[in-house]
């Protein structure tokens, strides 16, 4: 299990994690409530750390396709090692702390009659608005951009292996190769789609209120906003289902974590899938080939020649 694609999944999965651990009760019960209770450090930490785990999420997306996109497109490449898989990981966290610095720098609080409140406290300079610049610039750089490069990545993707019939007369081993290629794929794109089916609304909504403030003194725009807020953080939860129900080696292994009754079962179908499995295996069947090629080849001692 120890690829590249699946170093950025466990990116993915804790940088989703930690999003949800948190953030989203912290962020729905003030959001319910309007008062904040917990403090100037968490006030900054709850604006900057959400910014920092949504850019590493799609960008463990964007570096997922573009493995993909050079492991099938171009395979002769040589491909990332564990290092390099891990350099990248670090930068990608790297430059997500670096854009959401300016939300933790400018996050303050401040006492209302009867409540407190957790705000960011944009400055201006030389009359640009800072706050508009910023939003624009953050669902550029974590939403539209990266959805561009892995729309791209996937399509050309898609095309080869889909447009490209298996051969009659190709062995069994491209043919296993080919659709477990596929099978991931699509995969991938089924999460690439969760993504951006619940973060829209979300990118949308604040871009609106950067420019149309008018729009948001409505009656029920509390109400629009939870509902908002409760899909983008929803997306959480759907990755772990997309790979059980899309990825046989991953059912395994969530069986033979939960599932006391089949551990035996998922241990056998992860040992006979895994890579080591299937190296031993042909090396077992070279050696049985090169046996029998010896065998036939040198003739039988003299002792066991019958004469006629």
């Amino acid at each position: 299990m120890r690829t590249v694609t699946n170093y950025f999944l466990v990116n993915l999965a804790f940088a989703e994690a930690a999003m949800s651990a948190f953030n989203t009760v912290i962020n729905f019960t003030y959001a319910v409530h309007n008062e904040w209770y917990f403090g100037l450090t968490y006030c900054r930490f709850h604006n900057f750390f959400p910014i920092a785990a949504i850019f590493a999420s799609i960008y463990s997306m964007t570096a997922i396709a573009l493995d993909r996109y050079m492991a099938i497109i171009r395979p002769l490449q040589q491909r990332l090692s564990s290092t390099e898989t891990r350099l990248v990981v670090l930068v990608i966290w790297m430059l997500a702390l670096l854009l959401a610095f300016p939300q933790y720098h400018f996050s303050s609080t401040a006492s209302l009659p009867g409540r407190t409140v957790c705000y960011i406290d944009w400055p201006e300079y030389s009359g640009v608005d800072f706050r508009k610049v910023y939003y624009v610039c953050v669902t550029v750089l974590i939403y539209f951009l990266p959805l561009c490069i892995m729309g791209c990545a996937y399509t050309i993707v898609g095309v080869t292996l889909w447009a490209s019939e298996i051969p009659g007369d190709s062995s069994q081993r491209y043919k296993e190769q080919l659709i477990a290629k596929r099978k991931v794929v699509k995969m991938m794109i089924v999460v690439v789609c969760t993504f951006a089916i619940c973060w829209l609304p979300y990118h949308v909504y604040f871009l609106l209120h950067q420019f149309f403030p008018d729009l948001f003194e409505q009656r029920y725009i509390q109400q629009v906003y939870l509902a908002i807020m409760w899909l983008a953080m929803s997306s959480t939860m759907y990755n772990p289902i997309i790979y059980y129900c899309l990825n046989s080696r991953f059912r395994a292994g969530f069986q033979q974590v939960f599932c006391c009754c089949a551990s035996t079962v998922g241990k056998e179908e992860l040992e006979l899938k895994s890579p080591r499995y299937l190296q031993t295996q042909m090396s077992i069947f070279r050696a049985s080939r090169l046996e029998a090629a010896v065998s036939t080849s040198v003739p039988p001692p003299a002792a066991e020649i019958k004469t006629v």
